[in-house]
């Protein structure tokens, strides 16, 4: 019996190939766009997925600013964080986030509510610290990687 014919291979970072895909976000629940975002990714909708390597997608969301959330949670969910000192806890709401995108300070395709939600669904650890640079937001229909080419992708067809 040939038993290395039955070896499990997993691909490596140079076979990987990563595309890139722009997804409108006009009138889409935050939580479930950014849900089949962090599976792009990741690389868990290719046939080629590795949970340990780099394989997924840049993906890049235009009209973020016209995205819904649901309920009050706009002003009554609180998101918190620690700035490491005594009585540094903070915390803000999706409303501060959202304004803040608008702010000139912030880097271009940085937007920190995104960037909050998609942070939170992928792994903690080197990878997801990866992943999430390959993420770019922007609050208008424009962005500035046409030159890359992106594949417009509707998130509702997407496969749950």
């Amino acid at each position: 019996m040939d038993t290395l014919s039955y070896k499990t291979t997993y691909p490596n970072a140079k076979e990987c190939t990563h595309d890139w895909v722009v997804i409108d976000a006009t009138d889409q629940v935050l939580g479930r766009l950014c849900a089949q975002v962090a599976k792009i990714l990741r690389g868990k909708n290719k046939p080629s997925y590795s949970p340990f390597v780099e394989c997924g997608d840049n993906v890049i969301i235009i009209n973020a600013d016209k995205v819904q959330l649901t309920g009050k949670k706009w002003t009554d969910r609180v998101y918190l964080s620690f700035t490491g000192y005594p009585g540094g806890q903070r915390e803000t709401t999706p409303k501060r986030l959202m304004e803040k995108s608008f702010n000139k300070h912030i880097k271009a395709g940085k937007h920190p509510l995104f960037i909050k939600v998609v942070k939170g669904m992928l792994p903690k650890n080197i990878l997801g610290r990866k992943l999430i640079n390959n993420l770019y937001v922007y609050n208008g229909p424009e962005h500035p990687h046409a030159a890359q080419n992106p594949k417009p992708l509707v998130i509702n067809t997407l496969k749950k």
